[in-house]
């Protein structure tokens, strides 16, 4: 309790000191706001809620029975229209909620409308707060200031089909190179199959080759981005996943394609372990980290993910840093990994779920040699709705264009977007 008291303290003194007067609460006190009364909550809705509201209720019910006279009120909102839900507590401090879930893509559009609270005091003084990763962390914060708490985080591995790989005696990568001719060696022997589904519109694919080769989205028209983008064009060919077919892959349909066995391989996330066992390859497939284009190396994946923040209207901000510590803390985390299949963020969570889950060990793996993540700019939604990153992926996958004029186009709409 002296802990959370001592969090709560920390995340009090900065709200009342660093808080705008557009966004102030209406009562800022120098303890932190009322102690007592209703928290409010948002989480995000799930198309089945129930394991994750259970873990919740749990969490509740623990906070309230060490806080006298508190209620938390738990609202459950669709990701869909998550965006105005938000800007509107941002601009109505009676309809804000005390504590939040967020995407960690959706940060440089909540920092910029400066909704949310600074947490990082609270995080260094919350014992369980070192043993957050820097890359975890990073993918929390906004020029500098730490803006939530990471809850979750997913990546992408490289699944495998062990009977068609033991049928054509083949090796499991530990590169790009042995990736490309393992997967175009199955298409040879056997035709009917892609040997790894790669999509044209399927960008976190795509990226851990582009950042692998030491490139960008940032920066598109290097050579070493061009290198990346080369490499995972080449797979969208007649000789592995033709792009007739796989040219306009989303991700989706790329997990479509690995889990009903019409792919040896498939580069998918930790939290299509229940799409592909509910398909033709379940029993059937391994994972392994994503390999880079040295031998044994890892190529970088993109870390996506949910955090937990504090809004910077909260009344109760000293209630908040209580409540999102516990939430967020290894206990929780490690049974909404049970319950969602959330990978954890905190290193003593991880190790937890590892030790009773060898699958998710590559996942691991990949998270531990580092993860990258989108610009943390407010342009990055523009990019992302006007579909960038894909429409160059498949511009070079169908011949439309050469790798030198996809990124050439491509890097003049990123550096519009990002300029401020």
């Amino acid at each position: 309790m002296k802990l959370r008291l001592a969090t709560a303290a920390a995340l009090a003194l900065t709200l009342t000191a660093c808080a705008p007067s557009t966004s102030t609460p209406r009562t800022a006190p120098s303890d932190g706001g009322a102690r007592t009364g209703t928290l409010k909550v948002w989480l995000f809705d799930e198309p089945n809620r129930a394991p994750k509201e259970k873990v919740v209720n749990e969490a509740v019910a623990e906070f309230t029975a060490a806080h006298q006279d508190t209620k938390v009120d738990i609202a459950y909102i669709a990701v869909d229209t998550r965006s105005e839900r938000f800007k509107g507590a941002f601009n109505d401090p009676a309809s804000a909620p005390d504590v939040v879930e967020y995407g960690n893509t959706d940060l440089p559009e909540y920092a910029a409308a400066g909704g949310l609270a600074d947490v990082g005091p609270a995080v260094t003084a919350w014992s369980e707060g070192a043993d957050l990763s820097p890359d975890a962390k990073s993918s929390a914060t906004y020029e500098g200031t730490l803006l939530g708490v990471p809850w979750y985080v997913g990546v992408r591995a490289l699944y495998y089909r062990t009977d068609i790989f033991q049928e054509l005696g083949l090796k499991v990568p530990t590169s790009i190179a042995e990736l490309t001719t393992a997967a175009r060696t199955v298409r040879a022997k056997k035709p009917e199959l892609f040997g790894v589904a790669v999509g044209g519109k399927y960008t976190y694919a795509a990226m851990p080759f582009v950042w692998d080769a030491g490139g960008d989205i940032t920066s598109l028209n290097s050579a070493q981005s061009r290198a990346g983008l080369k490499a995972y064009t080449d797979l969208i060919a007649d000789n592995n996943c033709p792009p007739q077919q796989c040219a306009d892959l989303t991700g989706g349909k790329t997990v479509d394609l690995f889990a009903s066995g019409k792919a040896a391989m498939g580069i998918l996330g930790n939290f299509n372990r229940a799409a592909v066992d509910a398909g033709a390859a379940k029993g059937k497939y391994a994972v392994v980290p994503l390999p880079g284009s040295k031998p044994g190396s890892i190529a970088p994946a993109f870390a996506g993910g949910n955090n937990l923040g504090i809004m910077k209207n909260s009344q109760r901000p000293a209630l908040a840093a209580d409540f999102l510590t516990l939430l967020a803390g290894k206990k929780y985390q490690s049974e909404m990994y049970d319950a969602m299949g959330n990978l954890p963020t905190l290193k003593s969570a991880s190790a937890v779920v590892a030790a009773k889950d060898k699958f998710v060990e590559p996942f691991i793996t990949t998270i531990s040699n580092g993860t990258k993540f989108v610009p943390l700019d407010p342009g990055w939604g523009k990019i992302d709705a006007s579909a960038v990153l894909p429409t160059m992926i498949e511009k070079v996958a169908t011949g439309k264009s050469t790798v030198e004029q996809a990124t050439d186009e491509a890097a003049k709409q990123v550096d519009a977007a990002l300029t401020k």
